[in-house]
């Protein structure tokens, strides 16, 4: 049985969780360990030592001095008493407050969890700004974290090899990311694991390796894909998915699309950021849907009118359609959905009082969101959003012009116009409809394992739309005309396609910038 099967069998799912356990195959381990011995530097530290995957996959005649971190001493435990080698050198520490050593290679697989989970995380904030001077934004993840830290420590003439869950490079956060891996042309190559289900079955997110030579300076940054396991061994022998001269990679751009030769590159003359007309938000966060959201029945039996409760599409699915009206949302009402929100603020009626009583009794006034609002009951304030985009997809976004008076919770970010871009929102929902809009605003979402995609309300207000020339270029009738057809049709008139089309340059070509 594999230290990894028996520890997990020994373990339970909570504790990996907590640590961001993810375990490395034996054949990733193989080829970055194969990588990284042909640095002419002998010593490798590994800063999460786990079950020492990569060191099982060194050569047993390798010349080399290995050393780790480790934070979680049940798993050390667990390696000391599995493996006879104990030619590895393994500190129980917690690699990010960990600080003053260097290393002539260093192979990882971090720990992956959100920053706001990790255990010492503002005393590491602070270590991260004292030592680098980096200011880590709270949605940094701890492998982005771990990889900061390791491009410090790299000696020179030394090798570095990540895996890494790739959405750093489509996120805010992962700008300071980008910006030291590509600092002194070091940065050799990405390699994206398209097989991530292969890699680690239980992670939501896409995964990837990181090849980084200290000794050498690269004029291009090769983007690499492989479809299995097997093919990774001898990707490096092929032809990259991209080859992107140093001097045209944007730290602050996405790079996901990289990675995808059919991605669309946008004609950034006739583009501008959606900001530009205005802004998404994400919807209205409760804490507790279970008592916030209630079905009418349930807000009849309460004797809970408006204001008390608002109108409020709450799950994705309760719009199938790229219109939702007054019609649409009376139908939900209807049907008894839980399309009604509790927004009794601080001043509000007996009847809303024992119902608030009720939420109390049951705890959700200690909730993280809640008991550090005042009242904790009191939910945000917000308007109705003209454009609805969901959060999470696959195969495709959804987006919608919303024609009621319904408010929207987090499964759609909702877009309010400024004053010149309230001219232009018919423009805008065709736009985010054509497959040419779709193509642009999508180089700008998340990507997770499985096909899924997902949006954050900066990585749309950054997404690139039509300047307003373009826009001013079509007849205010054509854009009514092809609204109607929309709505009666479900699909936009070819004519839509035809006015975006010139914003798509062309396509990424193979091996080429």
């Amino acid at each position: 049985m594999p230290p990894s099967s028996s520890y997990i069998s020994n373990i339970g799912a909570r504790h990996r969780k907590a640590f961001g356990q993810f375990f490395t195959p034996p054949k990733v381990a193989e080829f970055m360990m194969r990588w990284i011995l042909n640095s002419p530097r002998p010593d490798i530290h590994e800063p999460g030592f786990g079950l020492g995957a990569f060191f099982d996959a060194a050569p047993a005649k390798a010349r080399m001095r290995y050393t780790g971190s480790e934070i979680d001493w049940q798993i050390l435990d667990h390696w000391l008493e599995s493996s006879p080698d104990t030619r590895a050198d393994v500190r129980e520490e917690d690699y990010l407050l960990s600080w003053g050593r260097r290393h002539g290679n260093i192979v990882c697989n971090p720990p992956y969890m959100r920053f706001q989970k990790f255990t010492n995380r503002d005393l590491a904030l602070e270590m991260f700004e004292h030592q680098l001077g980096i200011r880590l934004s709270g949605y940094t993840n701890t492998a982005s974290a771990f990889l900061l830290k390791s491009l410090s420590e790299l000696k020179r003439n030394g090798r570095l090899a990540y895996v890494m869950p790739l959405e750093f490079l489509n996120t805010g956060y992962g700008v300071v990311v980008k910006e030291r891996l590509i600092a002194g042309s070091h940065l050799a190559a990405m390699i994206s694991l398209d097989c991530e289900k292969d890699v680690f079955p239980d992670a939501i997110t896409s995964a990837g390796i990181i090849l980084y030579d200290s000794s050498r300076k690269y004029s291009n940054v090769e983007f690499r894909s492989v479809a299995s396991l097997d093919a990774l061994q001898s990707v490096l022998e092929c032809e990259p998915v991209a080859s992107i001269p140093y001097d045209e990679l944007d730290p602050a751009s996405k790079w996901l699309p990289y990675f995808d030769q059919d991605a669309v590159i946008p004609d950034q003359a006739l583009t501008i950021p959606l900001d530009h007309y205005g802004r998404f938000t994400r919807g209205i966060a409760t804490g507790a849907n279970e008592f916030f959201v209630l079905r009418p029945s349930r807000a009849t039996h309460l004797v809970l009118t408006t204001p008390e409760v608002s109108p409020c599409v709450t799950k994705s699915v309760q719009i199938q359609t790229p219109f939702f009206t007054s019609a649409d949302y009376d139908d939900l009402v209807s049907r008894d959905e839980p399309v009604l929100l509790f927004t009794a603020g601080a001043s509000h009626s007996e009847r809303a009082g024992a119902y608030i009583r009720f939420g109390e009794d049951r705890g959700y006034h200690q909730r993280f969101l809640t008991k550090n609002r005042t009242p904790w009951h009191k939910t945000e304030a917000r308007s109705p959003a003209p454009l609805l985009l969901g959060v999470f997809s696959r195969g495709g976004y959804k987006i919608i012009r919303n024609e009621s008076d319904v408010l929207n919770l987090t499964c759609f970010h909702g877009f309010y116009p400024n004053l010149h871009g309230a001219q232009y929102l018919d423009h805008l929902f065709l736009y985010l409809n054509s497959s040419i809009g779709r193509e642009i605003v999508s180089l700008s979402a998340r990507r997770y394992g499985d096909g899924l995609s997902k949006f954050e309300p900066n990585d749309l207000n950054t997404a690139l739309v039509p300047a307003p020339e373009v826009f001013d270029a079509i007849h205010p009738d054509s854009v009514a005309d092809a609204m109607k057809r929309l709505k009666e049709t479900g699909t936009a008139p070819d004519v839509v396609e035809s006015w975006f089309r010139p914003l798509r340059k062309g396509n990424r070509p193979i091996g080429g910038g």
